[in-house]
């Protein structure tokens, strides 16, 4: 029987992944501090409150 449904995956566009994170390096060239908005502390707190609150305590 064939394997008909056998796809051959895509080739991998890019740089090749480094597998050895020692030998990885990351960069940033973000400003110090990081700029943050109220929106995005607002998604942060929605999502994350309940553990903020548990390593943090109750804050008013």
């Amino acid at each position: 029987m064939h394997d008909y449904l056998h796809v051959e995956p895509r080739p991998r566009v890019g740089r090749p992944v480094q597998h050895d994170p020692r030998e990885w390096r990351v960069t940033d060239n973000l400003p110090t501090p990081v700029p943050v908005t109220s929106p995005e502390i607002d998604a942060f707190e929605a999502w994350f409150g309940d553990i903020f609150d548990q390593l943090f305590g109750d804050r008013p």
